[in-house]
């Protein structure tokens, strides 16, 4: 079975930069993009890839002309070309838009830094870690051979190059020094990169502001969910340990999320959550004997399913340049993790149903908005 997908697009992300001649260069970019996105991996396209049940067929499809062998592999040449391709957005830009798309590939120095941190902590060798650490521009790069060499998180948390990171994180070392887990300095790079992508958005008016400030706040909101569902109803941490990592400023407000924190079960402290996080009704959850049947997973997957929602009404209706071009990077990122999905699926032997029940936007959920 041969699913066309394009998702190998060097000579489109080349295309862009040979072009920049046009009348309207932001313009150019655009319809290009509207091009790419009639080529994603969506509907009946995703169907069809969930039913491939061999890695091989797989990479082949996706990436026609390499000859990956191994998922890794796969996954890095998916993120490379993300990567390549959003890093040569801000030649078509100038202003505020250029500093919030510059800090979106922020997020892929913040992965790079939860590597090296679990590196650091397990004192592993740079040999044993090298292959997920994503290749960027030089802009965003960070001293690997420094970072390696660090004695001490305290050590690794003083050359994190960013100063709106090492604030959050210098909270994780406190925490850490009592509490010895990654969790707390991996949720603090990403408190700190959401925290700066909100405040990128600060200065935003009119079609921006109203398309982007959604897409960024569910983001954000997503985190603070993920915090109380998987930080205290799965992983059992304390909620005085979790507010320290609440993201401000989004549709949770601090006395909501300190209220979800405090609740005795999922179901009641996920009632908590403004119904404008949520496009459908939250499923409801099994008490057994003062338990609760937790799945995290149920809840992100409906949080993710409304930035999709968002992504692509910024992509669709926005006219003035930034917000679609915002909207783009949100459908692409769902693309990203779905093709990830499939692979890790893939690779398990996941029945075909079973895999295409967890890709975003999921499918069986009643949608409210349109």
């Amino acid at each position: 079975m041969r699913v066309q997908t394009a998702i190998d697009d060097s000579k489109f992300v080349q295309a862009i930069s040979q072009n920049r001649q046009t009348e309207n260069d932001l313009d150019y970019l655009v319809a290009r993009l509207h091009g790419r996105r009639s080529r994603m991996a969506e509907a009946e396209r995703l169907d069809n890839l969930c039913r491939i049940r061999n890695l091989h067929e797989f990479f082949r499809t996706i990436f026609p002309e390499s000859d990956i062998k191994e998922v890794v592999g796969f996954q890095r040449q998916l993120i490379d070309q993300m990567v390549d391709e959003f890093s040569r957005f801000c030649s078509h830009l100038s202003g505020r838009g250029t500093d919030l798309l510059d800090w979106m590939l922020v997020r892929f120095q913040v992965e790079n830094l939860k590597v090296l941190i679990r590196a650091c902590l397990t004192k592993a060798p740079l040999e044993e870690f090298k292959e997920y650490l994503i290749s960027l521009p030089v802009k965003f790069t960070v001293n690997i051979q420094e970072l390696t060499k660090a004695e001490s998180p305290a050590d690794f948390v003083h050359l994190v190059p960013i100063r709106l990171l090492q604030e959050d994180l210098e909270k994780a070392l406190e925490i850490y020094n009592k509490y010895p887990r990654s969790f707390f300095f991996e949720a603090a790079l990403d408190c700190g990169y959401l925290k700066g992508l909100i405040e990128k958005t600060v200065h935003l008016s009119g079609e921006d502001c109203a398309f982007v400030r959604p897409m960024v706040f569910q983001e954000a909101d997503i985190f603070n969910i993920m915090l109380v569902a998987r930080g205290k109803f799965y992983y059992g941490l304390a909620p005085d340990i979790l507010r320290q990592f609440y993201v401000p400023g989004t549709q949770i407000s601090r006395t909501q999320f300190h209220s979800m924190l405090d609740e005795a079960y999922l179901s009641s402290s996920m009632g908590r959550i403004p119904h404008c996080v949520f496009d459908t009704d939250l499923p409801q959850f099994n008490r057994e004997g003062g338990s609760i049947d937790v799945d995290a997973s149920v809840l992100e997957g409906l949080a993710w399913n409304r930035f999709y929602r968002l992504a692509n009404l910024a992509f669709r209706q926005s006219h003035m340049g930034l917000a679609a071009i915002v909207g783009y990077t949100g459908l692409r990122r769902v693309e990203l993790a779905n093709l990830i999905r499939i692979s890790e699926g893939i690779r398990m032997d996941i029945p075909a149903e079973t895999i295409r029940a967890h890709m975003i936007p999921r499918i069986g959920l009643e949608v409210k908005h349109v």
